[in-house]
């Protein structure tokens, strides 16, 4: 599972067709790829990571509290093109994403432990439409997290 994690001081996902709008305020906009070996146990690791995160600023401007501290939302989005393997030629491959209806499983497991488990209020993207993201990173403060089954 991959997620680039954004600390923004605002973000929006919007569907044209059919019309969906979502948009939270101070928090973390999460990129999250779920790969074909993905399983709950990396959803559950993924989910609270995000929540623990130390990257927000404490008094003393250091990066030392979690979203959980400030009382930021989550907006997750599901991007299956992190799972991209670009190592070959110029056009990426695919073939280690998951397949559709697994990705959708643990995409919103990730989502619904982060609000449930955490506390962290959600709001999500549309799985597989096509999503226009707005957001102003703050820092700019830009993670890459991943967590393979291998990794346990």
């Amino acid at each position: 599972m991959i997620a680039v994690v954004q600390r923004v001081t605002r973000a929006a996902v919007t569907v044209e067709t059919p019309p969906y709008h979502a948009s939270i305020g101070a928090g973390l906009c999460i990129l999250l790829g779920v790969e074909h070996d993905d399983t709950d146990r990396e959803a559950a690791w993924i989910a609270k990571k995000l929540a623990n995160l130390r990257i927000f600023r404490d008094d003393d401007d250091k990066m030392n509290r979690s979203i959980i501290d400030v009382g930021g939302a989550a907006l997750v989005v599901s991007q299956f093109t992190l799972a991209g393997d670009c190592a070959k030629g110029n056009r990426p491959s695919f073939i280690g994403a998951a397949a559709p209806a697994e990705a959708e499983r643990l995409y919103l497991d990730v989502a619904h432990r982060l609000e449930h488990a955490h506390g962290v209020p959600v709001r999500t993207g549309v799985f597989g439409a096509m999503m226009a993201i707005e957001l102003i990173n703050d820092g700019p403060v830009t993670l890459i997290i991943r967590r393979r089954p291998t990794d346990v």
